[in-house]
């Protein structure tokens, strides 16, 4: 048993393993923009990150607390959202009787295929009887 663990000990292909050890990093940031000075880096980068921004049919928009709104401070016209109201519920109204479409020609095709797989079996049935 004394002779097991002495030869475990003792290495197979001659010294220990010992791997060399790493040099340390010379730099963290493969990046050059931390040796800019202050004023050329607050021109390349700002300093205030700001709301995203953005210009749609000349209004300007700003993303603040989740929501879309008008940079300006002023709302879409009056007249313009009782129309953009009545026109959104127009639409609506043909989605939904699209969709009650879609729902009954579903149904008719399902009845026509349901028809046609019974005479299908029917006319089976007949020319396997002639036969006989």
């Amino acid at each position: 048993m004394e002779d097991l663990k002495n030869s475990l000990k003792m290495p197979l292909f001659g010294s220990t393993f010992s791997p060399k050890k790493t040099p340390p990093r010379k730099c963290a940031s493969l990046s050059s923009l931390h040796t800019l000075d202050h004023s050329t880096r607050e021109l390349e980068l700002g300093l205030e990150y700001g709301p995203p921004v953005m210009n749609i049919a000349g209004q300007s928009w700003k993303f603040e607390d989740g929501q879309w709104i008008t940079e300006s401070g002023g709302n879409v016209p009056t007249k313009e959202l009782q129309r953009l109201r009545k026109r959104n519920v127009q639409l609506e109204e043909e989605n939904n009787l699209l969709k009650m479409k879609i729902e009954i020609l579903m149904d008719m095709l399902t009845e026509t295929t349901v028809e046609f797989h019974l005479k299908e079996k029917e006319m089976e049935t007949m020319m396997h009887q002639r036969k006989k």
